[in-house]
């Protein structure tokens, strides 16, 4: 199912009748943003079972919590903040209870939806693509969730600080950086291709 995607008035509007009680109205914020948020998750662990756990068990609890949940002036942060506190708790109680030598090697990597490359499917994308990836593989994991959140779900400066739980001038720091890195990676992966 391709997700849908509300303006943002829609969304709070949504946002409010769910809190209401609305059914029609959290299954469509739930159409619009589960697939968002795996993509999201998907930067932090490649556990897909996981991923799809804590999805659900975020929508569940909103739902049983309707009544209480509060309101909020972006439905994307909140539900994205929410998904990567609900990931990292699971992700830190799996590594208290494992051993270094169980714990299975995660990467991150930005991949380009499947329906954007069907789409586009000439040469020079694909290689462009590649570059892109490899550079943003090359990344620090702090810049590339910066690079993610900047640009692939197009968050403001501040959202960013507040989930990142840092400051505006450590996002600027990080995004510049990052950008500055994925350049140097680019021209040099051109170079010795």
């Amino acid at each position: 199912m391709a997700h849908i995607r509300y303006k943002q008035e829609e969304e709070l509007e949504f946002w409010n009748q769910f809190r209401k009680g609305d059914e029609n109205a959290f299954a469509n914020l739930y159409q619009s943003y589960v697939h968002i948020l795996y993509q999201y998750c998907s930067q932090f662990t490649l556990d897909k079972p996981l991923i799809k756990d804590c999805i659900h068990d975020l929508f569940v609890e909103l739902w049983r919590n309707r009544a209480t949940i509060g309101d909020t002036t972006s439905v994307r942060f909140y539900l994205m903040a929410s998904i990567k506190r609900k990931l990292v708790r699971h992700i830190n109680a799996y590594q208290k209870n494992t051993s270094n030598e169980d714990i299975p090697v995660e990467y991150w990597r930005i991949n380009t939806p499947s329906h954007e490359a069907e789409v586009i499917s000439n040469e020079e994308y694909d290689l462009t693509n590649q570059y892109l990836n490899s550079a943003l593989e090359r990344l620090p994991k702090r810049q590339r969730e910066a690079i993610y959140l900047k640009f692939y779900m197009n968050m403001s400066n501040h959202e960013i600080a507040e989930l990142m739980k840092i400051n505006i001038q450590s996002v600027y720091n990080l995004v510049f950086g990052a950008l500055s890195n994925m350049k140097r990676h680019m021209s040099l992966d051109k170079i010795t291709v």
